[in-house]
């Protein structure tokens, strides 16, 4: 397949070990890896790629259990040219789609914009953030978001509005294959010590309540209408349910965390071992908010 694929100016590594790459240091390799030197690099590349292959991005990690069998097709890493944030009117920032939540919520402190502070508390970046409306502490994306400029599968650029998005919880309507490149965030005039108290104030509850210095994922499941995940994982009776190395946070019980050297497999199994259980004790079902990827 190398003599397919298209010339990069970034690098293009072939068998390339996810593990490392994300917040639970498991699973199998992305076929290829591909770490665009820049937007004309991306476009090119996925202009030129052969419409068949699979594309995925790769943000922090964080919210993804990557499958034992690795992840086929091309997985897209957008580096430093993608990690960019700043003020572009006194309300409002253009951030890079590598651009992780705490670079965007201090720089929003810096400039006085309030309203985005709960991006401090997503381990995630721009991109995985405007896919999945991540949110937290009481705001989501949806709130905050202008519009976004997408790489589509075929290289083209475009720019979508929020309302493209068709956002719903922790779900849009983003294009398959796309890559977000960029977005505007758009917040209202705050003080930058009020900003920064706020700031303080959702990461030491983050500290308190979730498993921060376990490798884990994020929260595993979506609160269903009307009910909190994790209380009906604790009712259930699965905090601290262990399965090979992966096991139920007895912090949070919607996180999942690997003890040591736990598989993908071990992981998934053991989230829908929860679900199993919890749907048995509640009559609820859970729905996965963890995206799963690659094969199995």
């Amino acid at each position: 397949m190398a003599d397919t694929l298209p010339q990069v100016a970034g690098k293009l590594t072939p068998d390339a070990p996810l593990a490392p790459l994300v917040w639970f240091k498991s699973g199998g390799v992305a076929d290829w890896l591909l770490e665009p030197k820049d937007l004309a690099d991306l476009r090119h590349f996925l202009h030129e790629l052969d419409p068949q292959v699979p594309v995925m991005a790769l943000g922090l990690g964080s919210n993804m259990i990557v499958r034992d069998g690795g992840v086929p097709g091309v997985v897209v890493r957008l580096g430093k040219p993608f990690a960019h944030v700043s003020a572009i009117d006194a309300v409002t920032l253009e951030c890079g789609g590598g651009a992780s939540g705490i670079l965007v919520s201090s720089t929003a402190r810096d400039k006085g914009i309030a309203g985005i502070e709960f991006l401090r508390s997503i381990p995630g970046t721009v991109g995985g953030f405007v896919r999945m409306n991540g949110g937290a502490y009481g705001g989501e994306v949806k709130d905050i978001l202008v519009d976004c400029d997408v790489v589509l599968r075929s290289g083209e650029l475009v720019t979508l509005a929020n309302a493209d998005l068709h956002y719903t919880y922790r779900h849009s309507e983003l294009p398959e294959g796309a890559i977000v490149v960029a977005a505007r965030f758009r917040g209202a005039p705050g003080e930058p010590a009020a900003i920064q108290a706020e700031m303080d104030r959702i990461a030491a509850s983050r500290e308190a309540s979730q498993p921060l210095r376990s490798k884990t994922g994020g929260s595993t499941f979506k609160n269903p209408q009307g009910h909190k995940a994790w209380q009906l994982v604790d009712a259930a009776g699965c905090r601290g349910l262990a399965l090979g190395g992966a096991q139920v946070s007895e912090k949070h019980t919607n996180f999942l965390i690997n003890t040591g050297a736990a598989t993908s497999t071990e992981i998934e199994a053991l989230g829908e071992e929860v679900r199993r259980r919890v749907k048995d004790s509640s009559g609820v079902m859970l729905e996965w908010e963890i995206q799963r990827v690659g094969r199995e």
